[in-house]
């Protein structure tokens, strides 16, 4: 249960209890609140005291009659406009001061509320209220959640690429200084290390854009017929050079033709990310095993390695954003902690599966089931 605190500043006795008893048992409630909200009545009888306890309560919601003893009502308006506190200010007052009450309007308060009202005419104001106090503080906290995820987003974005723009900087540094010779031959250890870390940093940069893409809904789809075996061996032939330079073996195992009705660039980025990670993470002289199975209404796509695998701990939280495995085994292996997360985001679109079995220093497996025909009928259909 939430509480919102209601002040009534008003200097005839019969305002401030009429109104403690019109709210006395009235709560809002609804269906996108958790819970629903009460009310708490302070009451002040002229504007000084008005001020006081918006100092030491901050009440949400301020009911303020403006012919006051002492300061008036507008006086306390403008206190409360001046410093800027998140408090509802609704006028309340006789028909002969409508003019006035709309002037206050215009500097700030909120709405309001001719005397005599009624216990409905009270009760409909402050509902109207709760919700738009309810909505603002859902929006900022949404927008606090998001300051969070922007931050986390900017310390791994800044962190992976501080690294790799060090080190290019090294090496352009000693090339400059020609610390390692005359000759173009001396530096190609190290304009290869270069060139990895270049890609290193493309293969981040392209990830944080997937991953903005498909959280935003900003990536128009294109769903068409795909070839799936033409899309994994593409993968496949991307991560060749690697796998060479490792003795992997890549092997697919899959029908001449494979069709699907997808957005083919996002089966193209779940190829990438669970091949690139089976020959990453593999041992030399390993095997990966891609595999493409049609399961009466479901097509089964299977990525087996013979890596370096995981511990069962580990295997819950692979698909969480920018998670990554770290241990003496991954240290030099690098990524953003992002592609399993993307993958796992595209297959949910598909209203797919994916689970991962591992074995540490055995090997993993990662399986995506996607139901194909229900993918047709939606798709069809938008």
């Amino acid at each position: 249960m939430a509480v919102l605190k209601i002040l009534v500043v008003d200097d005839e006795p019969g305002i401030r209890s009429g109104v403690a008893r019109i709210m006395r048992n009235f709560s809002v409630d609804y269906p996108f609140m958790d819970e629903h909200i009460d009310f708490l009545i302070l009451e002040a009888e002229t504007g000084e005291k008005g001020i006081e306890i918006i100092e030491a309560e901050m009440p949400d919601i301020i009911l303020l009659d403006n012919k006051l003893p002492g300061i008036q009502g507008i006086e306390v308006l403008e206190y409360v406009k001046k410093r800027n506190y998140n408090i509802i200010v609704v006028m309340i007052t006789s028909y002969a001061s409508l003019d006035l009450a709309v002037k206050a309007t215009r500097d700030g308060a909120h709405d309001f509320i001719p005397k005599p009202f009624t216990p409905q005419e009270l009760r409909s104001s402050v509902e109207n209220i709760t919700k738009r106090i309810f909505l603002k503080r859902m929006t900022r906290q949404m927008g606090d959640e998001g300051k969070h995820i922007r931050f986390q987003f900017l310390s791994v974005l800044s962190h992976e690429l501080k690294a790799p723009i060090n080190a290019v900087e090294g090496y352009l540094a000693m090339l400059k200084g020609h610390q390692l010779g005359e000759q173009i031959s001396d530096y190609e250890q190290i304009v290869d290390r270069s060139i990895e870390r270049i890609n290193g940093m493309r293969s981040l940069i392209l990830d944080m854009l997937d991953l903005t893409r498909i959280e935003t809904g900003d990536k128009k789809r294109s769903i068409k017929v795909c070839d799936l075996k033409k899309i994994a061996q593409n993968a496949i032939d991307t991560m060749q050079p690697l796998a060479i330079q490792k003795d992997i073996t890549i092997t697919l195992e899959a029908e001449e033709k494979f069709p699907m009705f997808a957005d083919c660039t996002e089966l193209e980025i779940i190829f990438n990310n669970l091949i690139s990670n089976a020959v990453k993470y593999n041992r030399d002289k390993g095997s990966v095993w891609c595999s493409l199975v049609r399961e009466k209404e479901n097509i089964i796509i299977s990525v087996e390695d013979t890596g370096i695998g995981m511990q069962e701990e580990e295997t819950p939280i692979i698909f969480d954003d920018f998670v990554r495995i770290k241990n003496e085994s991954t240290r030099k292996i690098s990524g953003s902690g992002l592609g399993l997360s993307i993958v796992k985001k595209i297959v949910t679109q598909y209203d797919g599966k994916i689970n991962v079995s591992s074995e540490p220093g055995k090997g993993t497996r990662f399986t995506v089931e996607l139901p194909v025909q229900n993918q047709i009928e939606k798709k069809t259909n938008q």
